[in-house]
This record gives C-alpha cells, sequence and structure tokens, in this order.
C-alpha cells in the first residue's frame, strides 16, 4: 500500500480536528495519523473499494497473521513452554 504525503496528519491535529481528517480520507480515500512520527492509524473512506483490493498478497498475509497472533498468543505462548 502506497502513502501519499497529502493523506499524513498528525495525531494532536486528528484530535484537535477530526473533521478535516475526514475530509482527507474523503478526497484522497484515506487518511493516515501519526503518532510520535510514526504512522498508527489508517482512517479509510468506506465507499472507496479500492483499497482492500490494492493491497499486495504479502499486506494480506501480514495483516491475517497479526490477527491469529493476538487472538492466540496466550495459546502459542502455553504451547511454547
Amino acid at each position: 500500500m502506497t502513502v501519499s504525503t497529502n493523506t499524513l496528519v498528525a495525531m494532536t491535529e486528528a484530535n484537535q480536528n477530526f473533521s478535516k481528517v475526514a475530509k482527507v480520507a474523503e478526497k484522497n480515500g484515506q487518511a493516515v495519523i501519526f503518532k510520535n512520527n510514526k504512522p498508527k492509524y489508517l482512517v479509510i473512506d468506506m465507499e472507496n473499494e479500492d483499497f482492500i483490493l490494492d493491497l499486495t498478497e504479502e499486506e494480506r498475509i501480514d495483516i491475517i497473521t497479526k490477527r491469529v497472533l493476538d487472538k492466540y498468543l496466550p495459546a502459542f505462548k502455553e504451547l511454547a513452554k
């Protein structure tokens, strides 16, 4: 997924003016909120269906892997003993 600099918003600005974040997402299909100089949140325009299709296979695998690890981490830790 490529991120345009036009879609970047600082956390402080998002807290103070969320309507700006919504406008950025509406105009560009997404808005990336940075926290501590790192991308933290992604706000997407739900009417922009291209977002889901724009992910590479590796990005999809990363998302699924994170979900599985988050959900079953305690079980994995127990199995590792």
